[in-house]
C-alpha cells in the first residue's frame, strides 16, 4: 500500500478495495506496530469514505421518481444538494 491513492478521489469499489485490504493485513498480525497505526488510520479513513459515497447512492434512489407503471421518470431535488 505504498501507492497509496487519494482517498477523495477513490470510487466506491476502489475504496472498499483497499479497505478489505487494511483490515486482511491487521487481521494477520505481521505488522509492525508504527504500521499497523498507519494502517488503522487509513482504514477509518477508507471506511467514512464509502459511508458517504453509500449514503450518496441511497440519497439519489431516494429522489428517483416513478409513474404510474412504477417506470422511472426522473429525479426529483434533493434538500440540501
Amino acid at each position: 500500500m505504498s501507492d497509496e491513492k487519494p482517498i477523495e478521489t477513490m470510487s466506491f469499489e476502489e475504496a472498499i478495495r483497499e479497505f478489505e485490504q487494511v483490515v486482511t493485513a491487521l487481521d494477520r498480525g505481521d505488522v509492525a506496530l508504527e504500521e499497523s497505526i498507519e494502517l488503522y488510520k487509513r482504514g477509518a479513513k477508507l471506511k467514512a469514505h464509502c459511508e458517504a459515497k453509500l449514503k450518496q447512492a441511497e440519497e439519489q434512489v431516494e429522489q428517483i421518481t416513478l409513474d404510474a407503471g412504477g417506470q422511472p421518470t426522473g429525479t426529483t431535488p434533493a434538500e440540501g444538494l
